[in-house]
């Protein structure tokens, strides 16, 4: 069944229908269009919150970065990034195979329809020319017919009146003849002007109209089938990003099962661990015979030269930490200003950036070397004399990184031995605690009233006590009746020169057994294959628990 069959007559019908179909591709293409800026929109102010909660600072010198949370927490804020990319590629798909080619093919189906109107409008104007000059020649005809009917009877009556003259008589009937032929021939044209507009009027409706209505169904169908495409190139389009953004959201959800909060405290202890001693006991000091009291070397607010230090009432005595405010610290090159195992820390992390700058540097001198060779082998590559410059610029890059290198080494070791003081000097306090006091016990105001200061800390020599006994007296007893079982094994990272009491020389790549893990204070014992153990820095193992 086609149009031009079942819808000969039906020419306005088709007419509208066929702008119906282009008002509702220009209407979808409309929609898309609003489509696509909602889309756009939502990934604007999808990657507007993102950078919202991205941290400001970059990761390096962020202490934050370091913990689980903080990871996955920026992991799901990049896959949310991701998300709005792909929202944008779903609007972009959008934009350019739907809105531009379907607003483009409206454009095409518009012209094609106005040409098959106009080409119907006039094949209707010539059947309504050729139906006016059927018309116009009928009137002939039929006002000729009643002429010579007229004329024929004039010339009747005259014929039968004695009065009238024989040439009244002659002209009318000679009126009469042409009256009679002109009305013949107006019967001839009438006649063949209706054959031929009954010609043109079966060709106008078996087959000019409905070659026209055919096409007209042609191009509508067309436009239909486009526009079907066109619906499905909308899932189509979503479809397409639809494994990124499930790769988003699988990617979230490794980010959540990501977060380790026992990792976390580690990473914790680890940025903040200060490597300091703890404090050792605050000694009773006997105020009721103040004329025989002798100065102790460990008493709070005795100075160091001996002499009791008077305290009155507007004498106030300095906090012990954690109740002593922290002043403002002034940030030295060499890192002192932090806590002896932090400033460890940071000086190992600029010792291997000045190693790597070094290393760097050092292999641009050799490639520099092997340059300056090929142009005095080939001069016309170039001239030699023009990389001295840099070759200089470079050997003092060179000079100057390893006296930065020397100068963190021995601060590096400095802090090292630091760490190891506070550690022996941790130990000696608790694996020999001092007995308490004979007499009364102290007043529980004096608890607060010790100044612990870090950098004397670190630095103030061991009691006496911890210097006369060895550090891992107990320890040993234990060693020697029966030795403990390794709870793990690990590997030397770095090579450690172990020079402080209790601690244990290693080298770089020794397999050494675990003894006792860190405890917190950055140092683990272990057990070396052909005998001796002691403590080394946790930093420069690697650990692995049976």
């Amino acid at each position: 069944m086609d149009w031009g069959t079942e819808l000969w007559d039906q020419f306005e019908v088709l007419e509208r229908h066929t702008q119906w179909g282009l008002d509702l591709l220009d209407r979808y293409v409309k929609f898309v269009k609003e489509r696509t800026e909602v889309e756009q929109a939502y990934a604007k102010q999808l990657r507007s919150l993102v950078k919202k909660y991205l941290p400001k600072r970059p990761a390096k010198d962020d202490p934050e970065s370091k913990f689980s949370q903080q990871q996955s927490f920026v992991q799901i804020l990049q896959e949310v990034n991701d998300f709005a990319g792909q929202r944008e590629l779903v609007a972009e798909n959008l934009s350019v195979r739907v809105c531009l080619e379907l607003a483009k093919y409206s454009q095409e189906m518009k012209h094609e329809r106005k040409m098959h109107f106009q080409e119907g409008r006039r094949a209707q104007q010539q059947l309504e020319s050729g139906f006016k000059q059927l018309e116009n020649s009928k009137r002939k005809f039929e006002r000729d017919c009643r002429e010579a009917e007229k004329a024929a009877q004039t010339a009747e009556r005259l014929d039968q009146d004695i009065n009238a003259t024989k040439a009244d008589v002659e002209k009318a009937k000679q009126q009469a003849h042409l009256r009679s032929h002109m009305a013949e021939e107006s019967k001839n044209e009438y006649a063949a002007q209706l054959q031929r507009f009954n010609r043109d009027q079966a060709h106008f409706y078996f087959s000019q109209m409905p070659q026209i209505f055919d096409k007209l169904q042609d191009m509508d169908e067309r436009r239909a089938t486009h526009l079907g495409a066109g619906y499905g190139l909308l899932s189509e389009a979503e479809l397409q990003v639809v494994p990124i953004i499930a790769k988003c959201l699988e990617g979230m959800k490794v980010a959540a099962d990501a977060v380790d909060a026992k990792n976390d405290s580690q990473v914790l202890i680890e940025l903040h661990k200060s490597g300091f001693a703890r404090p050792g006991d605050v000694e009773f000091e006997d105020f009721s015979q103040p004329m025989n009291r002798v100065p102790s070397d460990s008493s709070l607010g005795t100075p160091s030269d001996g002499r009791p230090e008077l305290r009155g009432p507007g004498r106030s005595r300095a906090k012990r930490w954690p109740f002593s405010k922290k002043n403002k610290t002034v940030v030295t090159e060499d890192f002192s200003h932090l806590p002896p195992e932090q400033q460890r820390k940071r000086l190992q992390q600029q010792l291997e950036e000045r190693s790597r700058e070094l290393q760097k540097e050092v292999d641009q001198r050799e490639a520099l070397k092997k340059m300056k060779d090929v142009y005095e082998k080939t001069p016309q590559m170039g001239d030699p004399a023009s990389l001295e410059p840099r070759i200089t610029e470079t050997l003092n890059n060179i000079e100057r990184l390893k006296l930065e290198v020397q100068k963190y080494e021995a601060w590096l070791a400095e802090a090292e031995s630091r760490v190891l003081s506070n550690r022996g000097d941790s130990l000696g306090r608790h694996t020999r605690p001092p007995d308490p006091p004979a007499s009364a016990p102290p007043d529980s105001s004096n608890s607060n009233s010790r100044s612990q200061d870090n950098k004397e800390s670190s630095e103030e020599p061991l009691s006496e006590e911890g210097q006369d006994a060895p550090i891992y007296t107990e320890f040993d007893e234990d060693f020697e009746e029966e030795p403990a079982s390794p709870i793990g094994h690990c590997v030397a990272i770095y090579h450690f020169e172990g020079s402080s009491e209790g601690t244990i020389s290693m080298a770089e790549g020794e397999d050494l057994s675990l003894m006792e893990e860190d405890k917190g204070d950055g140092w683990t014992r272990v057990r070396r294959k052909q005998g001796g153990e002691g403590y080394v820095p946790t930093s420069y193992l690697r650990v692995t628990l049976n």
